[in-house]
């Protein structure tokens, strides 16, 4: 799934070559794509875009107004064209789902891959108007986000801390992928209790939030949109890694699976060398 770094780079990338473009048209190859039916996509026709921005993992096309919006969820992508082909998509006649055309005939394409069609595009007047966004909390580079206030944000939770940064109503942006390097960076076991953190263990936390984040937008920043999944790739140190030496120790990189995703770790780096248990192969072995 694309993560802060990610969509910030198909942000940069979007605005750099539609600002100023008036849309042609929104095609739908799949009317499940689109979570909403006011106003309809013929609205956007005609209509310049004004900006590009981000709102967590979610894309935002500001168009005089209308935004069009959307999210990637684990398996979409967008494929962009300098000359879009002229065939009108056709709904269920493609794997694309959603084609959007500018005015020098580029344009992109939003594509899924896998079974569970989980991505989804909006067209609001207002972009609280998308569940999604109306929930999301604050966004980890945001000069507002400081050490003081992610400590206020963690007091009092008794969650995991792995699962909590990648809470979209905690702090937004931040996934799977990026949850595992940040607490290897910061050293500390993705099973750590929120409330067991002491001021240190923020400070350590929250730093390697900031350094990692900005590392992979820096790194990110300028790509096509075509190579920033294998860009993504090659910048982990744990992530995607299980079996892999740990770049800072030495040590094998671990796994603990669950039903639909797994987590990667190092235990010397970040639970004194005690391997986690790993539930569900635990079970496969009995």
């Amino acid at each position: 799934m694309p993560e802060l770094p990610e969509v910030q780079a198909l942000v940069d990338f979007l605005a750099e070559r539609v600002v100023g473009l008036a849309v042609t048209g929104v095609e739908l190859g799949s009317f499940s794509v689109l979570k909403t039916f006011d106003p309809p996509p013929q609205s956007l026709t005609g209509v310049p875009v004004d900006a590009v921005s981000r709102h967590g993992k979610f894309v935002d096309l500001d168009c005089d107004g209308v935004h069009l919006i959307f999210h990637l969820a684990r398996a979409g992508w967008l494929r962009w064209s300098d000359a879009l082909p002229d065939t009108v998509l056709r709904p269920g006649k493609s794997p694309i789902a959603l084609r959007a055309r500018f005015s020098d005939g580029s344009g992109f394409d939003l594509t899924e891959a896998g079974t569970k069609k989980r991505l989804a595009a909006y067209l609001v007047r207002d972009p609280d108007a998308v569940p999604g966004i109306a929930s999301l909390g604050p966004d980890p580079l945001s000069p507002d986000f400081t050490r003081e206030a992610f400590g206020e944000l963690l007091h009092g939770r008794r969650s995991q801390i792995k699962g909590l940064i990648r809470d979209q109503g905690f702090i937004a942006g931040i996934g799977n992928a990026y949850s595992d390097e940040i607490l290897h960076v910061a050293k500390m076991s993705p099973f750590a209790l929120a409330s067991s953190l002491s001021p240190e263990d923020v400070d350590r936390l929250y730093a390697a939030m900031q350094d990692t984040l900005s590392a992979a937008v820096a790194a990110a920043s300028g790509k096509p949109a075509k190579e920033l999944k294998d860009a993504k790739r090659a910048g982990m140190r744990v992530h995607g890694r299980t079996g892999e030496t740990c770049p800072v120790c030495g040590d094998v990189v671990r796994e603990v699976s669950f039903a639909d995703s797994s987590l990667q770790y190092c235990a010397t780096c970040q639970t004194g060398g005690k391997p986690l248990a790993d539930r569900r192969m635990s079970r496969l072995l009995k």
